[in-house]
């Protein structure tokens, strides 16, 4: 059976996430009411467009409910963490229209020493049964945050993620695209060096993709664009454009490069670089959920997705309590697409 992942501007069956609860990401009471309050308004957002499955702990669907309202569905299974494009399966389709769901393997964004993944490395399978769908096992660590596919055989990643010596480090390029060719259906993958520079920080991916570049249509590209030349990702920015440039897609096209400015804002309040960036977007059924900052680009952004998706209407949600976490709503959000 040969499986393909639908680009994410096909049309969706529902949306999936995952309810906050308190780990290492939020400490205490306060950072955990803002970040479910974040999600919540995420949830809202991707709700007025498809229906949307939340998955909570335990014992947590009063919180849940209380600021989803009756729009959202519950399922309770164990979590450790609220971010469900890494933690959740991969949705694939079948030539027949099947759907089916990939179960990478999750260790916590390469072992990382603050994160705990004893439940989130079960949600695929969880997420997968309540969808009702068969599930396709891999050997790779991988997050699908970490993956960007045209829907025509051309995925992005990153050296710093799937070639990390905290994920594959037995594996090599070969064997890598090897493994996501089968499981996707891709025939070219388009590697970036690195990620943005904040994605390395305390909660970072250790470089994502989908911060750095996501493809907008077959054979376009958007990609994150530091004007500052103070911030580090004004160099790795640059580095990315003319990269992506000089490169064709899967059927031989020469991409087109969009380049959307990154908020103006370069620190964060402890004085850390930060990796805000409007690349980290979700397309839904009819809409576009793009992070705001509360910054003058914000509208700059909306304008450029707007020109991009005519169809689809724009809601900007702040997400900068989302980036504080070390996401943004790209990464709590898991599209199952329609069969």
């Amino acid at each position: 059976m040969t499986y393909r992942m639908p680009a994410e501007w096909t049309p969706h069956e529902r949306t999936w996430m995952a309810w906050p609860t308190h780990n290492s990401t939020f400490t205490n009471e306060e950072e955990l009411a803002a970040a479910r309050e974040a999600w919540a308004s995420v949830a809202r957002a991707v709700r007025r467009f498809e229906p949307v499955t939340v998955v909570v702990a335990p014992g947590e669907a009063a919180s849940a409910r209380a600021l989803l309202g009756d729009g959202a569905e519950l399922l309770e299974r164990e979590l450790d963490d609220a971010w469900m494009r890494d933690i959740g399966p991969t949705f694939v389709t079948d030539e027949q229209g099947g759907l089916a769901a990939v179960d990478w393997v999750f260790n916590g964004w390469g072992g990382q020493d603050w994160a705990s993944w004893e439940h989130d490395s079960k949600i695929a399978r969880h997420v997968a049964d309540a969808a009702g769908v068969p599930v396709l096992s891999s050997a790779l660590v991988n997050e699908g945050g970490a993956i960007h596919v045209d829907g025509e055989g051309t995925v992005l990643l990153t050296d710093t993620v799937q070639l990390g010596s905290g994920r594959n480090p037995e594996w090599n390029r070969q064997e890598v695209e090897a493994e996501i060719h089968a499981k996707l259906g891709t025939t070219k993958a388009i590697w970036l060096p690195h990620g943005l520079a904040g994605d390395y920080g305390l909660f970072g991916t250790q470089g994502h993709v989908d911060i750095v570049a996501a493809f907008a249509r077959p054979g376009t590209v958007l990609v994150h664009s530091q004007q500052n030349p103070l911030h580090p990702d004004y160099e790795r920015s640059r580095l990315y454009v003319n990269l992506l440039r000089g490169q064709t897609d899967a059927q031989g096209r020469p991409l087109e490069v969009i380049e959307v400015p990154a908020p103006t804002v370069l620190k964060d309040e402890e004085g850390d670089w930060v990796d805000y960036s409007y690349i980290n977007h979700y397309l839904c059924n009819g809409g576009v959920v793009l992070c705001a900052f509360d910054d003058p680009h914000d509208e700059v952004a909306a304008q450029i997705f707007r020109r991009l998706f005519p169809e689809r209407e724009v809601v900007l949600v702040d997400a900068r309590e989302i980036f504080a976490g070390g996401g943004g709503i790209h990464c709590i959000t898991q599209q199952q697409p329609a069969v």
